[in-house]
């Protein structure tokens, strides 16, 4: 499979994903099967409702394991301290980065991938509006961010590469 973009995720990111495809490998659709097929012995299944949410939920099973996969194949691991020393001072993936606001609020944003944002944590993905206005940019240079309600104006105070913290991949079985 052939991708347009490159799926960039940290050494976290890729970790709990592998952490997650094992646990539904050997230890979650095991026992799903092993539940169907209980489910399917005791008769008939066109009215068996253990079995038929068995059946369904050993699909959902199936697609996040054929997503992981794909995803943890195609991704481009990135780490954060590593790509300090080729940023040549700007922001890049895996930057945390402080920035003053309109208003002079200060915040800090941790450009991550698109599997392990969390915006209520500051961790904003490198094609999210945020993102996007990041990238590239240097101490001192303003970013526009464009947003439903206008145009937000971001200084860029400080930026870092340092392990980032508080990523967390959301399992959806």
């Amino acid at each position: 499979m052939s991708t347009a973009t490159p799926i960039y995720m940290t050494p976290d990111c890729a970790e709990q994903m592998r952490a997650e495809l094992r646990e539904l490998l050997y230890v979650k659709r095991p026992d799903t099967v092993r539940r169907v097929s209980d489910a399917a012995a005791e008769g008939d299944r066109s009215e068996n409702a253990e079995y038929i949410y068995g059946k369904r939920h050993l699909r959902k099973i199936d697609s996040r394991i054929h997503f992981l996969t794909k995803r943890i194949e195609n991704a481009a691991i990135v780490d954060p301290g590593a790509q300090g020393k080729t940023a040549d001072g700007r922001i890049l993936f895996g930057a945390t980065v402080t920035v003053e606001d309109e208003e002079g609020e200060e915040k800090v944003y941790c450009i991550v991938g698109a599997d392990e944002y969390n915006g209520a944590k500051g961790l904003v993905s490198w094609k999210s509006p945020i993102g996007k206005a990041l990238m590239r940019k240097e101490v001192g240079d303003i970013a526009t961010v464009k947003t439903p309600s206008g145009a937000r104006e971001l200084e860029i105070i400080s930026i870092e590469y340092k392990p980032i913290q508080g990523v967390e991949i959301i399992s959806r079985v």
